[in-house]
Parts: C-alpha cells; structure tokens; sequence
C-alpha cells in the first residue's frame, strides 16, 4: 500500500511557520534537521497523524520560489484540514488569530470554513459527516 507522507509547502523562514503551523493550527514539529547547504528538513504534522501525512516546510531559495509563497494552488483551497471537533478547534483557531475568510458552513458533506495560513494559502478546516 502506498501513501502520500509530505506535501512540500515554500515559506519564507522556517521559525515563522513552525510558530504559526505548531501554535495557530496545533500541529507537532515531528523534525528540524540542520542541511550541510543551510537549509533544514523541517517536517509539522497534526496531532495523532503519527508518521501519516504531514506538511515539508521548505524555505524559498530565490525570487522564483518567494514569488510562490502563499499562491501554491492559484487563490483556490489546496489544503484540507480534517476534525472531529469542529466547533472547538474553530474556537480555538479564532483565539490563535487564524483569519477565516468565511463563516462556518453545514453542508452535505459535513462542518467546513475556509482559513489563510500565514502566508495567504487558503485552507479548509472540515469536520465530515458522520464523524
């Protein structure tokens, strides 16, 4: 069986986005290691995802890749963030000062709104249905 284990996502300095994914979303730094060129292997999961899927930040390199900072998918939600506690981590995120860009919604599907990372990339904060 195969799986996708990170996504690679360009940021603009490491220590920011590890306070905004670890402290704002609650995810876990599950690796920080120093690259002989100066770069680091910089790896932030959600909590319990375990060695399961988890996000590369990857610190832009020159003007091409900071030009792609925050516009990875074109303005659309490239990124999904399941719960199974909408309301609490809304509420939660809110007081982290996450900026959500719409109202929560009740769909078909479940519990969504979409929120920017701190580099503008949109995101969907989801509780399914029937979770």
């Amino acid at each position: 069986m195969s799986m996708i284990a990170l996504v690679s996502l360009v940021v603009r300095e490491y220590d920011e986005a590890i306070a905004f994914y670890t402290g704002a979303l609650g995810f876990e730094l599950s690796e920080d290691t120093p690259r002989p060129d100066g770069s680091r292997w910089v790896v932030v999961r959600p909590p319990g995802a375990g060695a399961g899927t988890g996000l590369l930040l990857a610190r832009a390199k020159d003007e091409a890749q900071r030009g792609c900072v925050g516009a990875q998918t074109g303005g659309r939600v490239g990124f999904f963030l399941y719960t199974e506690d909408f309301a609490g981590d809304h509420a939660r995120m809110l007081a982290a000062g996450v900026r959500f860009l719409e109202r929560p919604r009740h769909e078909p599907y479940g519990s969504v709104a979409v929120f920017e990372d701190l580099y503008g990339n949109r995101w969907d904060l989801l509780e399914p249905a029937g979770s």
